[in-house]
């Protein structure tokens, strides 16, 4: 997974495109553990940090949109 600097670089909608890949990885990697199927463990623990990492900066994102002062 990328770092958070690679992160903040990309766009918005590539964000999110990355936020659902990453939800869909961590949902694949959940059934297999729950089937005994789970290479390596610790791959979950990445992918939730990854998910953390991606929303954090979105709502940093959002945030600063939202403290611009408005012009009228």
């Amino acid at each position: 997974m990328a770092k958070s600097s690679e992160l903040r670089e990309m766009s918005g909608d590539q964000l999110t495109h990355e936020l659902r890949e990453t939800q869909q990885e961590l949902f694949r990697l959940r059934f297999q553990a729950a089937t005994e199927r789970l290479d390596a463990p610790s791959n979950l623990k990445k992918l939730r940090r990854d998910i953390a990492r991606i929303k954090t900066i979105q709502q940093e994102r959002e945030r600063a949109v939202q403290s611009e002062p408005s012009e009228l």
